[in-house]
């Protein structure tokens, strides 16, 4: 596979270690900086490892992202912590593996809250830290206190100010997903009281057209598989809905509404530190973007979509500039799983796809247990702390967020602070700092039937679960799903997934198998790795 496109942009090989070892204080165990930076975490929906420019794309053009792999850092060798969308965010945000916990599967629009008041979250940490907190785009975490019994008329409870941040707007899952309005604060923005708000997963409202029974009202996208419940704005959706009214959204608006609230908020927050959740939904189903975006690629809307989610970067990054703070802001720019064509849509994403490979030529791919399915574009810009640039393939699990911004905001360690890194998962910070080696030295994921892999040096094991060969709904994607063990090894800097060689190599297999299994059994598996 070929390597990073940036890498041919003669970005100086410079190792991060260096770059993070000057202001590293091993005797507080935390990052010590004598200002607090900004953290803006740029979490992409479905965007594969081959997906940008920087990453070697074709047929889309990302300028804004480039300029930040050009003056940061640019990981070939990060992972998500699954491979579908809710477990990845679970953990991100509380530093916990999604199969510690039932119900964090892929949920539905009216999910209860799944990330409860009583965990630790990132957003509790920025807040012991004294900084205000922000989310906005896709949250599909769940909301209120049981499923399916919201009453989406009147204030959530419990929301998103119940784990840590101060300020939200948020869509309530994905935009293929009932309800379809953004939710403020808990409450549905631009709440219309002449349509009331009714939410099923379980059965129609009498009289609501469904894609399935009303096709021709499907003027703006129809469906391929799935997606054939209630229809909002000319789209089929999964679930069923009725009311909204003014407060519905419209797809082709949704990336500028959450960029202009941040860009709000970045403006309103100038004088304290801030952490913003920035989740977009652009490359995930359905993709309709903007009219302005149409065109923009050689892909049609999937294509499209990836350029609408680079202005929307750009964005961000201008207002920091405007308003003097992009120098002392960390900005994290990632996905949350591989990338997926023909996830229920019609948009002739296979078809157009052309030369270009979602997942930079890894095999799998969304829902999978392959490289594809978790292995992500990483981006890192920090000017006042990172002041040359680099390409860094030393692997990096997104299971450490958590950790690694309690040690940046001066957190981890303290008496009196909780932090998973002495009470759970998510301790391995060592690779976003630099430390021995810049590698995790191993990694562990989770697909979409909760197949777990390893990775682990050079080698790659997942464990014999079984399940079908392909993802069975619809989207062309093998899932790696074996009963038999099956271990990779690294063959030019890549895995060969090819290539099963567990029958030849029974020694390091075992020791694959007993490190997974220690993992899921003990919390602390880090340190008694070590």
């Amino acid at each position: 596979m070929e390597r990073l496109e940036i890498a041919m942009l003669s970005l100086a090989a410079v190792s991060p270690c260096v770059l993070w070892a000057e202001n590293y204080s091993e005797g507080a165990g935390a990052y010590v900086s004598s200002q607090l930076p900004n953290v803006v975490m740029i979490y992409a929906d479905d965007l594969g490892f081959g997906d940008l420019e920087c990453y070697g794309a074709q047929g889309v053009k990302t300028p804004n992202i480039n300029k930040l792999a050009l003056n940061g850092l640019c990981f070939t060798n990060a992972h998500a912590v699954a491979s579908t969308s809710t477990p990845s965010r679970y953990s991100l945000l509380t530093g916990e593996y999604p199969w510690r916990k039932p119900g964090t599967d892929v949920a539905a629009g009216d999910a209860a809250m799944i990330v409860t008041p009583d965990q630790y979250t990132v957003a509790d940490v920025f807040k012991e830290a004294g900084y205000t907190t922000a989310a906005f785009g896709k949250w599909h975490l769940g909301l209120g206190a049981e499923s399916g019994k919201q009453d989406w008329n009147v204030p959530i409870s419990p929301a998103l100010a119940d784990i840590g941040f101060d300020y939200s707007y948020i869509m309530a899952a994905t935009a293929d997903r009932v309800p379809c309005v953004f939710i403020e604060n808990g409450s549905v923005a631009n709440y219309d009281p002449s349509a009331p708000i009714y939410v099923s997963y379980r059965q129609n409202f009498e009289g609501e057209p469904t894609g399935r029974s009303n096709p021709e009202l499907l003027y703006n996208l129809k469906h391929s598989h799935g997606h054939d419940m209630s229809i909002v704005n000319g789209i089929g959706r999964i679930g069923y809905m009725k009311g909204g009214g003014a407060a519905l959204w419209k797809d082709e608006n949704i990336a500028d509404s959450i960029t202009s609230h941040a860009v709000d908020f970045i403006k309103a927050n100038v004088e304290q530190p801030f952490f913003i959740y920035f989740a977009t939904n652009d490359v995930h189903v359905p993709r309709f973007p903007h009219q302005r975006f149409r065109g923009a690629s050689t892909m049609g809307l999937r294509g499209d979509a990836i350029a609408q989610f680079d202005w929307s970067v750009g964005e961000i990054v201008r207002a920091l500039d405007e308003q003097g703070l992009l120098d002392n802001t960390l900005i994290i720019l990632t996905s949350d799983n591989g990338p997926v064509l023909d996830d229920g849509y019609a948009d002739n994403a296979e078809e157009l796809v052309g030369e270009h490979s979602p997942t930079g030529g890894l095999r799998g791919g969304k829902y999978s247990t392959f490289e594809g399915g978790t292995r992500v574009p990483f981006i890192v810009h920090w000017p006042a702390k990172i002041k040359e640039a680099a390409v860094r393939d030393g692997l990096l699990s997104q299971i450490d967020f958590l950790d690694v911004m309690a040690r940046i905001v001066g957190k981890q360690g303290e008496p009196g602070v909780r932090s998973f890194s002495s009470d759970g998962d998510g301790e391995q910070v060592k690779a976003w700092l630099g430390e021995e080696g810049c590698s995790r030295p191993f990694a562990v994921e989770m697909a979409a039937n909760h197949t777990l892999s390893l990775i682990y040096f050079n080698w790659k094991y997942i464990e014999p679960k079984g399940g079908p060969a392909m993802v069975p709904w619809g989207p062309k994607i093998e899932t790696g799903y074996s009963t038999e063990p099956q271990l990779f090894q690294k063959v030019g800097g890549e895995f060969d997934e090819t290539r099963n060689v567990a029958a030849d190599n029974p020694t390091i297999l075992k020791a694959a198998k007993n490190l997974l299994e220690g993992i899921r059994k003990n919390k602390r598996h880090f340190m008694e790795f070590q």
